[in-house]
This record gives C-alpha cells, structure tokens and sequence, in this order.
C-alpha cells in the first residue's frame, strides 16, 4: 500500500524535505540510505544530499533528503524543512532556520562535549529550554537507553528512524524491506529490533518519548 506521502490533496503535489544531522560514527549515512531506498519503495521520487562534515567520530555531519512525486534539487532551502531529525542535541541549533512554521524536531538524547566548550570550561547549552522558549514543535527521545534495550549501542540511528517513520505515516514493510537491502545479514535482527522500538510496535518505546512545544 503506497504511503500518505504519495497521494495528491487536490492539485497540490505532497512532499517531505528531511534534514539529519549529528556528529561522525553515529551512523548518519546507513540512515539516510535507508529513509532514501523506503522513499523508493513507496513509489516516490528522492534526492539525497551528499553527506557534509566532518566524517571522522566527533565531527559535526549532516545530510538533506527529500522525497515527493516530484524533486527536482537535493538541496532544501531555509524554512522548508518539515523534519528535523538530530542525533545530537546541540547540533539541533545549527539547523534550526531551515525548519519551516509547521515543522517538528525528533532530537536523541544524547550530548556530546565540543571540544571548544571544554577548553573554554563553559557549560553545554539548554537546548530543550532555547527550544521551548522558541516555540518549536520537538520530540525529546531516550534513544541510548532504547538501543541497550535491544542489547547494541550502534542501533541509536535505527531507533530514531523508527520514530521518524512512523511519523512520515510510510508502510513499516517498506522500512524493513530497505534495512534487509542496507545493513549487513549478520546485523540485521539488532537493527530490524530497534527500528520496531523507535516505531513503537514493542516495549514501552512510545510511553519513553517527551514531547514538547506548539
């Protein structure tokens, strides 16, 4: 069955534009692979961005996906991003003026130490409270905690793509026929376990999420 996404309302063409940004070693390109092959599956057209940054652990990295009936550039312009999904919450702020007015942010909760703070001895910043002071639409989600549920670290991308699916209202068999395709055989259960905690179908995964703003 095709998704919400694939449908017209009227003469106006649906669309999902996805920015995902974090730090290197966080799995940032398998996931965006596979948001881009499930797009694929559902009969919808993408453009992927090539990832940016710095690849190497630590750095900061990012990538834009966007998929309709019709894209015709990889690039997603300021204030037209309806998601944005961050491994890493201070890497949330730096795209903050792509997402647009009815946009909605999926951030890990997870917290990196740049470099410059820890020289500097200043405090990590309140990003939950800058987001509520600012109005936006988040979701705040445990998604270290979720992928030792499934007993594997490295699936905090496939925890968060759950959630991000189940919210782009795609068939899940879409999502899991494309995991099948990306990630090696001998990783493929952990990661089938975590996508299906992020969307919610087991454990408490849902009851886990905070969600905050408009």
């Amino acid at each position: 069955m095709p998704s919400d996404l694939s449908k017209k309302g009227g003469e106006k063409e649906v669309k999902k534009d996805i920015i995902i940004c974090g730090v290197g070693g966080q799995g940032i390109i398998l996931l965006s692979k596979i948001l881009s092959m499930a797009a694929l599956e559902e009969g919808l057209e993408v453009k992927l961005s090539e990832v940016h940054g710095m690849s190497q652990r630590g750095g900061s990295v990012y990538t834009m996906v966007r998929m309709g009936k019709k894209v015709f550039s990889p690039l997603i312009p300021q204030g037209e991003a309806d998601f944005i999904l961050s491994l890493e919450k201070l890497e949330t702020l730096r795209w903050l003026s792509y997402l647009k007015e009815s946009g909605e942010v999926l951030i890990n909760d997870y917290e990196i130490q740049p470099l410059l703070l820890i020289l500097e001895r200043k405090p990590y910043p309140e990003v939950e409270s800058f987001l509520k002071k600012s109005g936006v639409k988040f979701e705040l989600i445990p998604a270290l905690r979720m992928a030792k549920e499934v007993g594997n670290v490295k699936v905090v991308n496939m925890i968060l793509l759950g959630r991000l699916a189940r919210k782009l209202s795609f068939n899940e068999g879409a999502f899991e026929k494309s995991i099948r395709k990306g990630v090696k055989p001998q990783f493929l259960d952990v990661n089938l376990k975590a996508f299906r905690l992020g969307w919610g179908g087991e454990s408490d995964g849902e009851a886990a999420l905070s969600f905050y703003g408009k």
